[in-house]
């Protein structure tokens, strides 16, 4: 990921309707979400959402897949993990054991 895709990933997740989506899709995991259960979990409208959901999967942090008349969305997880491993390309000065625990924070225990 280069800096102009981390700006953009940044700034899609510095809005508080996108950041609870982003949130979302992460926690339900492989399987996705529908966009109206999305809305309907968030208490947002149809077109906020869908607004929405194109910023963040312009940024590529999310993707989606349609299932007949209904498009589910997940997190993209290499999306996610090239604007993490961008934040912290030249973590710890050279001691990589400085971000251990970073990494176990990030690391799904499941």
């Amino acid at each position: 990921m280069d800096k102009k895709q981390t700006l953009d990933g940044l700034a899609a997740l510095s809005q508080e309707t996108r950041l609870d989506v982003f949130r979302l899709l992460v926690q339900v995991g492989a399987e996705g979400m529908p966009a109206g259960e999305i809305g309907e979990r968030l208490g947002v409208r149809q077109n906020t959402m869908s607004a929405n959901l194109a910023v963040l999967s312009h940024a590529g942090l999310i993707r989606s897949k349609r299932e007949g008349r209904s498009i589910r969305y997940f997190a993209d997880m290499a999306g996610v993990q090239g604007l993490l491993g961008f934040l912290m390309e030249n973590c710890c000065g050279g001691a990589p054991e400085m971000c251990q625990p970073v990494i176990a924070k990030l690391t799904c225990g499941c």
